[in-house]
């Protein structure tokens, strides 16, 4: 099987966000930033000083991957302007991930995940994350397949419409509403730690790139699920 020597990954769909160094398949290095520090204030020093740590010139880098979101949309924008430059500069295909996604991934697998790899590899899971304004961005999945989502929505309604209940959920979205999700599926799971999703964008960006060959750097478009406070300002507006 053939991999990309070496692919970089960010991750900046959160505060903390996260960057991922993978060499051969095999993850070499990752790190969580500094939710007290900006993503514009920290890249594209963080990217550079993982590779510097792992002796890999940014030349070296074959493949370049970021999450698309959903999340912070000035999160996105500096992470995805930041990979493209790197890719655009060094003349490297660029792969645009969803967060949620990331996130299902390293519940599945031994890739720096918080939660140990599911036993089952078709078992229900809901990935997560934190939409702020009392909303949460989610996805469920059966195996690397989406069956709900994504969306963006209050917890109780999406505890509500879950139509396959799940064996685990995962991401800050689920540990800040883990009460209510103990209380509406006392089965489940629920993931202690945030794990650093910039791992399982290196994975899906490296697994893409070998399904359906490389893309330019300019292909990638946000994931927002969400409409920003712009929009929504403008149509109250006009209306």
């Amino acid at each position: 099987m053939k991999f990309y020597m070496v692919v970089l990954a960010l991750d900046t769909t959160t505060r903390r966000g996260s960057a991922a160094l993978m060499r051969d398949g095999r993850l070499v290095g990752t790190f969580s930033g500094d939710a007290l520090i900006t993503h514009g204030q920290r890249l594209p020093g963080d990217l550079l000083r993982l590779l510097a740590t792992h002796g890999v010139g940014i030349g070296e880098v074959d493949l370049f991957g970021v999450a698309s979101g959903p999340g912070s949309f000035t999160g996105l924008r500096i992470g995805i302007a930041s990979l493209q430059g790197f890719a655009l500069a060094n003349g490297r295909p660029l792969v645009g991930v969803s967060a949620l996604d990331a996130l299902n991934d390293v519940a599945r697998s031994s890739l720096d995940s918080a939660a140990p790899p599911l036993a089952d590899e078709e078992a229900v899971v809901a990935a997560w994350l934190d939409a702020q304004r009392g909303q949460v961005f989610s996805a469920v999945y059966t195996g690397h397949r989406v069956i709900e989502g994504p969306i963006v929505d209050t917890p109780d309604k999406l505890l509500a419409g879950l139509e396959t209940p799940p064996s685990l959920f995962i991401g800050d979205g689920a540990l800040t509403y883990e009460r209510m999700i103990s209380e509406r599926h006392p089965g489940a799971q629920i993931a202690r730690e945030v794990p650093p999703l910039a791992p399982g964008v290196a994975r899906l960006a490296e697994l893409y790139v070998r399904e359906h060959g490389p893309q330019p750097p300019d292909a990638i478009r946000p994931i927002y699920v969400r409409r920003s406070d712009a929009e929504l300002a403008r149509d109250r507006a006009t209306s």
